[in-house]
């Protein structure tokens, strides 16, 4: 791995830990086999095949090792993907070049996508809670409005975020929350941050966890219309059953569909 860059160094929304998971070799290579049989990737998977009915150009936005780029190309997409970790990238054309799919790769901040034109998608992706590990609100507010840039008017953005309100359900969650509220009141700047467990053998990674209102509310600031919310559970086909039902409590996160 190459030398860790200094504090002031580090692009903007990249905290040092996002950094060192971004660039870790171990990480990318055991990314699959790690996720593999995870409901919430076949639930992000059915719910982009329903909403992106018609072949057009799509962009994965945190696109990992290509799972959201195969599929979709070989369904007539024109499909690009964006990752920070140059591992990732490379293990993505490997497979596409195994199946002989045709993908554009992009190695890039999701915050400074400045080099790609305006309008120029028609679909755009960012899953399993890559926008969490956005470091700070605000750039959390610039890679949303990048993602409007990109797409035509009429195009649609898949979204999936962590529900913060469901760490309610574990004893160190509860405590967790309560600080979360006083931090958030306070408008500290890690309000809805919670450290994750170790992850591969990193630790310190940090995970922006969202309420719904909150989501939407990001979304619809950036000129985005919210057209669907999926509630999220933890069952075999992650569809939260009775969700109605203090869903905004029980719902582990949620996937969002906006229009531009």
């Amino acid at each position: 791995m190459a030398r860790s860059p200094a504090e002031w160094q580090l692009p903007p929304g990249v905290s040092r830990e996002t950094w060192d998971y971004a660039r870790s070799l171990e990480v990318a290579r055991g990314y699959d086999a790690h996720l593999a049989g995870s409901p919430l990737l076949s639930a992000e998977l059915d719910y982009a095949r329903r909403h992106f009915a018609v072949p057009g150009r799509l962009i994965d936005l945190g696109c990992g090792t290509g799972r959201l780029l195969l599929d979709f190309a070989k369904s007539g997409f024109d499909v690009m993907g964006v990752d920070l970790s140059e591992e990732m990238l490379r293990i993505a054309a490997t497979k596409a070049t195994q199946a002989s799919l045709r993908v554009q790769l992009l190695k890039a901040n999701l915050v400074e996508l400045d080099a790609l034109a305006d309008a120029t998608f028609d679909y755009a992706a960012c899953l399993f809670s890559t926008l969490g590990m956005i470091d700070g609100r605000v750039q959390r507010h610039r890679a949303i409005a990048q993602v409007y840039r990109l797409l035509q008017p009429g195009g649609k953005f898949l979204l999936h975020v962590h529900n913060r309100w469901f760490h309610f359900w574990d004893r160190e969650g509860r405590k967790w929350l309560a600080g979360d509220l006083v931090r958030s009141v306070l408008r500290k700047r890690d309000g809805g941050d919670r450290s994750m467990p170790p992850h591969q053998g990193l630790a310190g990674l940090k995970l922006h966890h969202f309420t719904r209102r909150e989501a939407k509310s990001l979304l619809t600031s950036a000129g985005f219309r919210v057209a669907a919310v999926e509630p999220l559970g933890l069952g075999p086909t992650a569809r939260l059953c009775c969700s109605g039902w203090f869903g905004w409590l029980r719902a582990c996160g949620y996937l969002l569909l906006a229009v531009k």
